[in-house]
């Protein structure tokens, strides 16, 4: 595949997200599980459940669907800034963090709420401290660096992505990244795609999307006439429903030698 500029993606592409949500959290439980002997993955399960229920209730969900927050991002990220949403749903955190814990502790048989406030900032703080970098993202950045511009669109509130990319020390790696909250729109919206391109300095079928994400990043990407390699790391099917990628991996090892410079 012959491209000049190269486009990824975050969460899942090139950084674990899920799993280090799930160590902080287990990491949080083990404080329950010393005081009320309870099981530990039982009360992760729990969470899991009762936080999305009460994210998908809330009164940003909205706003967390279009720029791309997460319900396990909304339990630990600070967001920062003036920005209208973004004050309204900081404001609404405590809350949701809180009740969140507590509805957890419940289903395993422990009423605590003053146990599910310490449990809350203990994740808050440990996760935002978390960040683990797939093994070979760092090679495979650094080698397409030479060749290629590349550029990194990530969904996400403003201090959260920014908290992940430092974390993991990959910035330097970009000539342009883009997170959706500093621009109130994400993946798939077309225009985050243009928006990147038109940073990057070419047109879309000069360009190459890498991600995780059939529908934000695959289909957004396709839309906008960029093609695509989708990173299935966790072997999941595909459907025609989102698209088809030209290109289908397992991780991001092979990708240096798939893609070379256009002429």
């Amino acid at each position: 595949m012959k491209v000049r500029a190269v486009i990824f993606d975050l969460d899942e592409t090139l950084i674990e997200e899920e799993s280090s949500n799930d160590v902080s959290a287990l990491t949080a439980t083990e404080i329950a599980v010393a005081r009320y002997g309870i099981d530990r993955v039982a009360l992760l399960t729990a969470l899991r459940k009762r936080s999305r229920e009460l994210f998908l209730g809330g009164p940003m969900i909205d706003y967390c669907r279009d720029i791309g927050i997460s319900a396990r991002e909304a339990l630990w990220g600070s967001f920062t800034g003036d920005d209208t949403s973004l004050v309204q749903l900081r404001n609404w955190m405590p809350t949701y963090r809180l009740r969140s814990w507590t509805a957890a502790l419940e289903e395993v048989g422990v009423d605590d709420q003053a146990l599910a406030a310490e449990l809350a900032e203990f994740f808050a703080i440990d996760r935002s401290r978390r960040h683990v970098v797939f093994a070979e993202s760092e090679q495979v950045l650094h080698d397409l660096k030479k060749k290629f511009r590349l550029a990194l669109i990530t969904n996400g509130a403003p201090d959260i992505q920014s908290t992940k990319i430092d974390g993991s020390n990959l910035a330097s790696f970009f000539e342009t990244i883009i997170i959706s909250g500093d621009h109130g729109f994400g993946k798939p919206d077309q225009r985050i795609f243009r928006l990147a391109l038109e940073r990057l300095n070419v047109v879309p079928h000069e360009a190459v999307m890498i991600g995780d994400s059939l529908n934000r990043d695959i289909a957004g990407a396709r839309a906008a006439g960029i093609r695509t390699i989708w990173i299935n790391r966790y072997k999941r099917a595909l459907t025609d429903s989102h698209g088809v990628p030209d290109i289908e991996l397992t991780d991001l090892r092979d990708l240096p030698t798939l893609l070379c410079p256009a002429d």
